[in-house]
């Protein structure tokens, strides 16, 4: 599979949002399962809002949406100096763990899995 300059970018700024979060905020998320439980949450978020709000997102590889949109969050925070117990420390967690699942696939590869209208 080829990779284009826009997925290894993308790659390359969530691993350095990866790092910013540190080993102390990642422990922190292992440990504490009310932590999980909301980046959880702010994934699925995240996920709907890239799958639903965004044209064609099912053609673009994840990781290319969800640095777009990580960028995005860290361009327009109120909160210069997150934590990664912070709203936004908690959204950007959320942001690189959806990343390290899908890596290059589409987000829609995960739409099965939602119950279907009928």
């Amino acid at each position: 599979m080829r990779v284009t300059w826009r997925e290894k970018n993308a790659r390359q700024w969530i691993s350095e949002l990866s790092d910013r979060i540190g080993v102390a905020g990642w422990a922190t998320l292992a440990l504490t399962p009310a932590l999980a439980a909301e980046v959880d949450q702010h994934g699925a978020a995240v996920r709907d809002i890239l799958l639903f709000g965004v044209e064609g997102a099912g053609t673009v590889g994840a990781v290319v949406l969800l640095a777009a949109y990580g960028r995005g969050l860290l361009d327009n925070a109120l909160e210069p100096d997150w934590t990664p117990t912070s709203w936004l420390g908690v959204r950007l967690m959320a942001i690189c763990q959806l990343a390290h699942l899908h890596d290059a696939r589409p987000l829609a590869d995960e739409v099965h899995a939602l119950p279907k209208l009928t």
